[in-house]
């Protein structure tokens, strides 16, 4: 049997965007047959994020609308205390090009692998901001543009098409 890659989708301080990514993600992969293939991680990059903190209420009750349920206590996950997370992973999606510049800047475990923004590597332009302190409404906003990229990105997973950029 092939190895099971690894796809590594990251924000600021992974308790909105990257948790909400990663769970559709998962969810899409299952249904598409590419979950042996697949294995996907969530974490932050941003030097305040922490591990432990609780994934935001708002970010819960967009999945739970999209009929995927976090365990009670579901916590993020601070990249800077699991760089090997960011070792071994075959394929790393941001939320955002600063995300990307942190990546390169701070984590040369990062350096030398395929490293895009989530809106990019589904064939769109744009970032996806940051929904932390906004009402719900801006949460469903940020959930619609992960989900709208979301076949892109498995698309191209269920191809193997990405390449290492260089640096």
């Amino acid at each position: 049997m092939e190895k099971q890659r690894v796809v590594l989708v990251v924000c600021q301080a992974n308790t909105c965007r990257s948790v909400i990514a990663a769970e559709l993600l998962k969810r899409e992969l299952e249904r598409e047959g590419l979950h042996r293939q697949w294995r996907v991680l969530s974490g932050g990059v941003a030097l305040y994020a922490r591990d432990g903190a609780l994934v935001s209420l708002e970010a819960r009750l967009v999945l739970r609308d999209e009929g995927i349920e976090l365990p009670e206590g579901a916590v993020s996950t601070d990249l800077k205390q699991h760089r090997d997370w960011v070792a071994r992973a075959d394929l790393i999606l941001a939320m955002t090009r600063a995300q990307l510049a942190t990546l390169r800047e701070h984590f040369p475990e990062s350096h030398g692998k395929p490293v895009f923004t989530w809106k990019t590597f589904a064939g769109f332009e744009g970032d996806i901001e940051d929904p932390f302190g906004q009402p719900e409404s801006v949460y469903r906003h940020c959930k619609d543009e992960i989900k709208l990229a979301l076949p892109g990105v498995v698309s191209r997973l269920a191809r193997g098409d990405f390449v290492a950029l260089p640096g």
